[in-house]
């Protein structure tokens, strides 16, 4: 493949459009590159269950325009309420209590809802190739990356982004296997919509026993809402991860005796169509770039949901690659700057599963004890807006190269 030099814009491929690369093709291309974006589905996913936007993720959407839109989006959750094993009440939180932060309150929205925003915002300016992937990809080539994508068309590209995911072929492809950089931390998990047959409005029910976690998430006024099913499991269910049967199978055995509304949880998950299993874990990499290949987001540092932070570092981790491409035209210099100011932030945030930022699942009668015992004087305290469980980063302005 030869390399086209009809411009002397620097030409990208992001792999993957749905957080973090949609919102690194909108800085890049503010800083003058020529973005490409390959995304394996065949359109944008909508809808899906909520995520969080925090701290410094906040900035970044403001400095990106769309914050009043996710603001009109925000899902507002106005209650959480926790149930112990018979499904009486343990506590009840005002939702409007527990979000926010330093930098202004947080906003829940649907990942779709930030999919689309963000998509919105670069669809114009950025080519998109949809339901295509990479199939191969070679930097034997003097300053390019050689790419064959599944469909059969070849590219070359100076640079190239996984924004894949926690299960990034980008990353697999270049580093090496997941298990290298897989933190497993001990749960699995099902989600899945089933019909809101019990009222719910903007509000999050949980059922907690030793290991094991069941809620209902009415994200707004619909007849539908988000099951959840959690459970502690000592060693990562490996034929359950490529099997959706054995997935349905694994979750109703772990749930059999479960009382509460559980039992038609599982039921309902059954019949979803729109499952989704996986176990709870991190990424954690030594290094997040190789040659003229980087990764960003959950494909280089993947939180876990236990920590609410992983769409914010996939914002977060944009901006800082971008700012350190658009500031660097070495592009080894611009991937060593982007880890070295983004590392520390990262890894304050995924360790909040290890100091207490994420307690929700605990998997002893004692340790289930002591967290309800914490949401009970949550329950009685005024409301306040507390310091939030996560660090903050000062950003920097992203430098055009135009």
């Amino acid at each position: 493949m030869t390399p086209s030099r009809t411009s002397t814009r620097r030409k990208v491929l992001i792999s993957g459009a749905s957080i973090a690369g949609p919102a690194l093709a909108h800085w890049l291309h503010r800083a003058g590159f020529e973005v490409t974006v390959v995304e394996k589905a065949g359109a944008l996913r909508a809808g899906g269950y909520p995520i969080d936007i925090r701290g410094t993720a906040t900035e970044v959407v403001r400095r990106m325009g769309i914050l009043p839109e996710l603001r009109d989006a925000h899902t507002d959750t106005r209650r959480y309420t926790f149930l112990d094993a018979d499904g009486r009440t343990v506590a009840a939180l005002d939702g409007h209590a527990v979000a926010g932060g330093e930098e202004g309150p947080d906003l829940e929205v649907r990942r779709g809802d930030l999919a689309t925003s963000l998509y919105a915002l670069v669809r114009d300016d950025v080519e998109f190739l949809f339901d295509d992937s990479i199939d191969t990809l070679d930097e034997s080539e003097q300053g390019v990356v050689g790419v064959t994508f599944r469909s059969g068309r070849q590219r070359t590209f100076d640079l190239l982004v996984g924004a894949d995911g926690m299960h990034s072929r980008t990353r697999a492809s270049v580093f090496g296997p997941e298990e290298q950089f897989h933190r497993y931390l001990g749960h699995c998990f099902a989600i899945f919509t089933m019909p809101n047959s019990f009222g719910l409005s903007h509000e999050l029910t949980m059922w907690n026993v030793p290991g094991k976690a069941a809620a209902l998430y009415a994200v707004g006024d619909d007849d539908r809402l988000h099951g959840f099913l959690s459970f502690h499991q000592p060693e990562p269910p490996s034929a359950a991860l490529r099997n959706p049967d054995v997935q349905r199978d694994l979750v109703g055995a772990v749930f059999a005796d479960a009382r509460w509304e559980v039992p038609g949880m599982v039921d309902a998950m059954r019949e979803a169509d729109d499952l989704f299993f996986d176990t709870v874990g991190q990424i954690r990499m030594p290094h997040w770039s190789s040659g003229r290949v980087a990764l960003v987001g959950d494909a280089a540092y993947a939180p876990s949901f236990l920590t609410g932070q992983g769409s914010s570092l996939a914002l977060v981790g944009a901006y800082m690659l971008a700012n350190a491409l658009a500031t660097n035209r070495d592009h080894a210099t611009a991937f060593a700057a982007y880890e070295r100011r983004t590392r520390e932030f990262v890894a304050e945030n995924q360790a909040l599963v290890d100091t207490g930022g994420a307690t929700l699942f605990p998997t002893t009668a004692g340790a289930l004890e002591q967290r309800n015992a914490r949401l009970r004087k949550l329950d009685t305290m005024p409301s306040a807006t507390a310091r939030p469980a996560y660090s903050a980063l000062r950003l920097p302005k992203v430098a055009p190269t135009r």
